[in-house]
Parts: structure tokens; C-alpha cells; sequence
């Protein structure tokens, strides 16, 4: 495996922010976080109690403090990003967060009541004569579903004041806390990015379990004290809020605004733990053959395969001769968009201490009405980082189609259904690479599909292994101690990839829970494997539709928030309510990958 220090050129491709601003002390940040709260307050007063009439320019200037509050925390998130230590930055963010939430608060909080309130009449006469009125429809609509879950003005404005100090608070501080731990390995002391590539791409299964061991053993202890109590803080204030709220169980909220079903949701855990579970664990036998071991142990669960080419990608490599290609090969379109984005810089990409760990597209609408993308990575040089520079670029093409077309207010897509574009790139990226294959070479062939399993087990089933344990620690009730998070993470992984000795040797990785942030974000990581197999569905139609495919695909990507899942795919002849959808995106999918990686092994 490449060394430590071994240099990927991803240590030249940084991010310029300077036209954001030019630091944290630059003047105009201070100026236009002052407008930020003057515009809340003139808001207030000039629409409150006049939506019914007034719902037009309500919109337009909500709209215009929105992309005014994007712009000022998309700098310092960004920022913050690649120096999680730099505590005056912190300090920085933490009062702006403060500042915008507190004029929310106090100024905004009626938009949201006042619109849900006002008979449908008056908004369909002010969309008869607003464009953009009718234009936001969707948005609107969609705020409306949820009045019976608001509260009053006074308590929705005080939640919204206190969200600088609530469980988001604790999340960001874990990120900082995260970024010091310090794993010793040989005479290296390394991140956890760098322990976790180690972990997963070392050519070697016993350095590969006795990196696993130090790792788990670092996230032990303090850290996990640590871990839990964060956990609790989301978990105990989701719960709570949710009571008040008067949901009926946890994942009602987040059903909601990824505009899902509950049945649908249950009908994907459903399915992967019926369909997809079964044939990971038939992968993860024949893995083992084809790696030469009886059992696997966890740390081999992402194992490049002994033939598969193992050098490393330099970062241009990667982009220039793998990645963009493969995106103009189905769409010049998203590939210009791609081209842009390298030449304006908005990529930052080296791996390395007092960063936050893995990947991330962060979109938005600048007040002048400028879609623009930045993607944050940590390229080692593997395969699979180059597949991680595919899956950003999707979100990156995504929200900036979605916001040169809805705008602001609309631009961002559902969880569930911001995935897409991510998994599409993935793809596309896969089948150019495949295309490429020496015929006469089947053990190349049979590693690039191992390796596509693999990363889609880690999107399917491994998402909804976390998701069942979010829904187990969102279910107690209590608060549970890091030996109790312990035993709900190995019940669920247990549920998903089989019992102690079936397929997996589970020693290790009991406290591996505690380094995934995504479960501060409640029910965020079932999105996962939603937009994997409903883009899976949704490949499978390439071929079919032909040349009709790319523009039906772009108008896909397009609508931003503007369609629930049943609209965009609608379409392409697909209807995610089927209750057989999923089962049937796992097995047109994966199930085909696995049957033929099995037949191409036993030519092998």
C-alpha cells in the first residue's frame, strides 16, 4: 500500500474562498452579517400579517436573506473544514451561528406560521399573478405539510435561538475533538483518515486486523464516554422535540421532509435486510475464497482482492483521465460543469491532521443568483478514492443544475433523493472503467466488480445496518452508556452481515459507532441506500430510452426540491411505491454484480 507520506498531488488542489471573503477579519463578513439581521428585522415588519396579500414579495425577500446567510456559513464551514483546530475561526463561527440564529428567532419564526395558516385561496390567486409565487409552489406546499407538527411563535422562536448551544453545538465540538485523536501505529502516529485507509486498503490481512484493533481500542475509552453523551444530546433532544411536536414515532419528522412515505421507508429496510442481506453475506464467503481465508474479520471487509492493482492514482490521474471522461462519455454537460468547477477552484482535496475526516459537496445560491459547488475530500489514492471524487462531483453537477433552475428556496433536493446524482456518477464512472478492461485480463475484470460490490454493500447494507441502530438508540428512551451503544452496535451488525463465525470474525470493532457523525443528524443515513437503489432503477433504464435519456436525466436533476421521489422518476416508467421496488433495485443491481463476479471467479 502507499506509505504515509507518499504524495498523490491532492496536497496542490486547495479551494480559493477568497471571493467569499478574504478571512475571518475581513470587513465586509462583519458588514454583511449586519445586513443579514437588519433584513430579518425590516422583514418582520413590513410582512407580518400581510402574507395573504403580500406572498410574492415575502417570498423574494426571504429568498434574498436566505442566500445572504448561505454565503457568510458556507465560507466558515468551509473554512472550518480544513482548520478544525484554529480557535479563533471556531470562536468566529460559533458567535455568527449565534447572531443569525437569534435574529431568525426573534424575526422570522411568523413567515413559517403565517404561511401555513393562510387559506389555500389566497395562495392560488397570488400564484395566478406572481410568477414567482407559482414558481415556489412546491416549497410552499411542502412548509404546510407540516403545521400540525408547529408549535407556538414564542417556543418555535426560542428553539430556534438555542440551537447554538443544542445538540448541534455538541456535534460540531465532537468534529474538533475527532480531528486530535491520535492512533499509534508502528512508529506512525496517524489520523483517523489515515487509520481508516490502512484498515481498508492494506495489502495485508494481518496488518490489516492489528490496525482494526488500535483503532477500535483509540475509539474506546474517553472517546467513546465522549461519543455517547453526543449521541445523547441528539438522540434525548430529537425525542423530546418530536413528543412536542406530536409525532408518532422517530422518523416521522425526517419521513417528511424527504417526502417519503413511512411505508416506503420500511419497505427499503425491509428489503435490504431480506434481499440485500442474504447476498452480502454470499459475497462475503466467496471474498473470503478469493482472499484465501476461512473466515473474515471485519477489517477484511473492504480488502482489495490479492490481483487487483493496487497503485496508486495521482489525484490528476484520477480527475482528468478517469473521472471526467467518464462523465462526457454519457453527458457533456455535467462534464462542463466539471471542468469549471477544477478551474475556479473549488475542490480542496489533501488528506492530512486538523481536517474533517471524509468527504463532502456543499451547494449554494450566492445573493447575485450563482449556483456554485465545493467539494471537500481526503484523496489518499486509492480506487476508491477516485470513486469518491465521481460521487462528490455528482452532488456538485446536481446542485448546481438544481440551483441555476429553482433557485435558492428550492435548490436542494430531499436527502433521500440527493444521492442521485452521487450514486449516477459512481456508476458511470464504473462502467467507463469497465469498458476499458483488457479482455484477455479476467482477474482485472473480476477486481473492478469486487470492488463495485463492495462499495455498494457499504451503501446499501451497511446504511441500513446504521440506520437500525439509530432506530434501537432512538428507542430507549434513556440515556445508555458506551457499553450499552456497544451491544445495540453489534445486535444490529449481527442482524445484517450474520452471527458471530458465519461469515465475519467479529473482534475489534465493537466501538467502531463512535466515529460515524452522521448520527447526529437523526435518520440521515437511510438516504444512503434509498438514493443507491433508486439510482440503480433508474440506470437500468439507460439503455432502453437511448438517446432520450440524458435530457430526461438532467430535468431530473433540475428540480431540485420542486418533486417528491414518485414525480422524478415517473418519467422512466418507475414507482418507488411499489412495494417491490427495492427488492427488485437490489437484486437488478447488486444480485447481478454478485452472480457474475461469482461466475468470473470460478474461471479463475
Amino acid at each position: 500500500m502507499p506509505s504515509k507520506t507518499e504524495k498523490t498531488g491532492a496536497e496542490n488542489v486547495r479551494w480559493d474562498l477568497s471571493f467569499l471573503y478574504k478571512g475571518i477579519d475581513d470587513p465586509r463578513l462583519t458588514t454583511d452579517l449586519d445586513e443579514v439581521v437588519k433584513h430579518c428585522r425590516s422583514f418582520n415588519k413590513r410582512f407580518r400579517g400581510k402574507l395573504g396579500t403580500d406572498l410574492g414579495d415575502a417570498l423574494r425577500a426571504y429568498a434574498d436573506i436566505s442566500a445572504q446567510s448561505m454565503k457568510i456559513g458556507v465560507y466558515l464551514f468551509l473554512s472550518k473544514s480544513v482548520a478544525l483546530a484554529h480557535a479563533k475561526l471556531n470562536a468566529k463561527r460559533a458567535e455568527v451561528d449565534r447572531v443569525m440564529n437569534d435574529a431568525s428567532g426573534e424575526h422570522l419564526t411568523f413567515f413559517t406560521l403565517e404561511l401555513v395558516d393562510i387559506p389555500e385561496a389566497d395562495i392560488a390567486r397570488q400564484a395566478k399573478s406572481d410568477a414567482f409565487v407559482a414558481k415556489h409552489r412546491p416549497w410552499i406546499d411542502h412548509a404546510r405539510l407540516f403545521k400540525p407538527h408547529l408549535l407556538s411563535e414564542q417556543v418555535e422562536g426560542a428553539l430556534t435561538k438555542r440551537e447554538s448551544f443544542g445538540p448541534g453545538a455538541w456535534s460540531d465540538f465532537f468534529d474538533e475533538v475527532e480531528a486530535d485523536l491520535s492512533f499509534k501505529l508502528g512508529n506512525d502516529k496517524m489520523t483517523l483518515t489515515e487509520i481508516l485507509h490502512v484498515v481498508n486498503d492494506d495489502a495485508s490481512a494481518v496488518r490489516r486486523a492489528r490496525t482494526l484493533k488500535v483503532l477500535n481500542d483509540g475509539l474506546g475509552g474517553p472517546f467513546a464516554k465522549y461519543a455517547a453523551q453526543t449521541l445523547w444530546q441528539t438522540a434525548g433532544g430529537n425525542d423530546l422535540e418530536n413528543k412536542e411536536r406530536g409525532y408518532k414515532h422517530p422518523m416521522q419528522g425526517r419521513n417528511m421532509g424527504n417526502r417519503i412515505p413511512d411505508k416506503v421507508v420500511e419497505a427499503l429496510h425491509e428489503a435490504v435486510t431480506d434481499v440485500a442481506g442474504p447476498l452480502a453475506r454470499r459475497w462475503y464467503r466467496l471474498k473470503a475464497k478469493l482472499l484465501g481465508l476461512k473466515r473474515l474479520r471485519w477489517s477484511d471487509r473492504n480488502a482489495h482482492l490479492p490481483f487487483e492493482d493496487k497503485s496508486l492514482v495521482p489525484f490528476d490521474v484520477a480527475q482528468r483521465e478517469i473521472v471526467l471522461p467518464a462523465y462526457r462519455s454519457f453527458s457533456p454537460t455535467l462534464a462542463k460543469l466539471i471542468e469549471e468547477m477544477v478551474k475556479e477552484r473549488r475542490i480542496d482535496a489533501p488528506a492530512g491532521p486538523n481536517r474533517e475526516s471524509g468527504a463532502y459537496c456543499y451547494s449554494i445560491v450566492l445573493p447575485d443568483g450563482k449556483p456554485i459547488s465545493f467539494n471537500f475530500l481526503n484523496y489518499k489514492g486509492s480506487k476508491r478514492d477516485v470513486m469518491t471524487i465521481a460521487h462528490e462531483e455528482g452532488h456538485a453537477v446536481h446542485g448546481l443544475l438544481a440551483g441555476e433552475s429553482q433557485g435558492v428556496l428550492q435548490q436542494h433536493a430531499p436527502m433521500a433523493y440527493a444521492e442521485t446524482a452521487s450514486v449516477f456518477g459512481e456508476m458511470t464512472t464504473f462502467e467507463f472503467l469497465r469498458a476499458r478492461m483488457p479482455k484477455d485480463d479476467p482477474k482485472a475484470s473480476l477486481a473492478l466488480v469486487a470492488g463495485k460490490i463492495d462499495d455498494m454493500l457499504n451503501t446499501v447494507v451497511r446504511q441500513i445496518s446504521f440506520s437500525n441502530f439509530e432506530r434501537a438508540l432512538h428507542g430507549a428512551g434513556k440515556k445508555l452508556a458506551a457499553s450499552d451503544l456497544d451491544a445495540l452496535w453489534m445486535e444490529a451488525t449481527r442482524k445484517m452481515y450474520g452471527k458471530d463465525g458465519d461469515v465475519f470474525d467479529y473482534a475489534d470493532m465493537s466501538h467502531l459507532w463512535a466515529y460515524i457523525s452522521h448520527f447526529h443528524r437523526p435518520f440521515y443515513v437511510y438516504s444512503y441506500a434509498f438514493g443507491e437503489l433508486l439510482t440503480q432503477s433508474l440506470y437500468a433504464k439507460r439503455e432502453a430510452y437511448g438517446k432520450k435519456f440524458e435530457p430526461l436525466y438532467l430535468d431530473l436533476l433540475r428540480a431540485g426540491s420542486t418533486k417528491d421521489a414518485v414525480g422524478l422518476l415517473k418519467p422512466f416508467g418507475l414507482d418507488p411505491t411499489d412495494p417491490t421496488f427495492f427488492a427488485d433495485g437490489v437484486t437488478g443491481s447488486l444480485g447481478k454484480l454478485v452472480a457474475e463476479a461469482a461466475k468470473r471467479a470460478q474461471k479463475i
